[in-house]
């Protein structure tokens, strides 16, 4: 398939696979356990693979930046959960996100965008942060869904210099996963003075199957980021907020409105303009 249509495809299922290990993740008893389980999954399923694919030389430092990167991502994502809905909190987090990664790739790396381009970008993005209207968003879950947004834009613009400098995408993933899933376990577990390992024994089922899926998620989008630019591609992922919204409404017994719909609307209009 041709780059231009494989790496949009890559984002836009990667986007949708996202919202099902974030639903799996709110669902959860212990929001620590849960993360830990599932970062810790993928970097175990993972591992055998660092015999097989090149040592990722040239993108150490991208590895090691990301993985401090996602610990402050993932303890952000965890505080937001705990003390809002994931209604309330994701669409802020996913909602801001394709802007600042936006701003950091033309700014930080001088990344061309069109005008179109950036329309869709911000369409999609405002769209989605109008799902959080008459949700109840205290301050601290206001606070620590911003925070999640900024470092989704940070992680966005590391992995993709980082996977470009690999000797090959499927170094840079399973390294990733690996160094990552090490550091958010040890995290995790340094912050609960190590209760998460207790309180996973109650629900790794759920928390291995979403590590599995987060492979596949966060694989599919390093691989579109090594072939097309980073701010439409990241904008692209957030169409996934259709299917967190699909979730809510089928599993958590939420009910569709006037506001979801123009949403959605608005999601797909800044996909297609993106698109092209």
């Amino acid at each position: 398939m041709n780059p231009e249509l494989l790496a949009p495809a890559m984002m836009i299922a990667s986007g949708s696979i996202h919202a099902v290990v974030n639903a799996i993740l709110k669902g959860g008893r212990d929001k620590m356990a849960g993360r830990a389980i599932i970062d810790g999954s993928s970097a175990l399923i993972l591992l055998p693979a660092t015999l097989i694919v090149p040592l990722p030389s040239g993108a150490w430092g991208w590895l090691g930046l990301s993985a401090l990167i996602h610990c402050l991502y993932l303890y952000a994502v965890v505080r937001a959960f705990e003390t809002s809905d994931f209604s309330a909190a994701y669409p802020v987090m996913r909602g801001v996100a394709p802007m600042l990664t936006a701003a950091l790739a033309i700014l930080a790396f001088g990344e061309s965008v069109s005008m179109r381009e950036l329309l869709g970008i911000a369409l999609i993005g405002g769209a989605v942060a109008t799902l959080v209207i008459g949700r109840h968003l205290g301050r601290a879950g206001f606070g620590w869904a911003l925070l999640t947004a900024a470092m989704i834009g940070c992680y966005t613009i590391t992995d993709a210099q980082g996977v470009r400098a690999a000797p090959r995408p499927a170094s840079y993933v399973v390294w990733s996963f690996v160094v990552s899933g090490t550091a958010i376990v040890a995290m995790f577990g340094l912050a609960s003075r190590g209760r998460i390992f207790k309180a996973a024994l109650g629900q790794w089922k759920p928390g291995a199957a979403a590590g599995a899926l987060s492979i596949v998620t966060y694989g599919l989008a390093l691989n579109a980021y090594a072939l097309g630019a980073v701010a439409p591609l990241a904008a692209l992922r957030e169409t996934g907020m259709v299917t967190a919204l699909a979730i809510a409404i089928l599993f958590l017994g939420e009910r569709v409105t006037p506001l979801r719909g123009f949403s959605v609307l608005g999601i797909l209009g800044g996909a297609a303009l993106i698109l092209g």
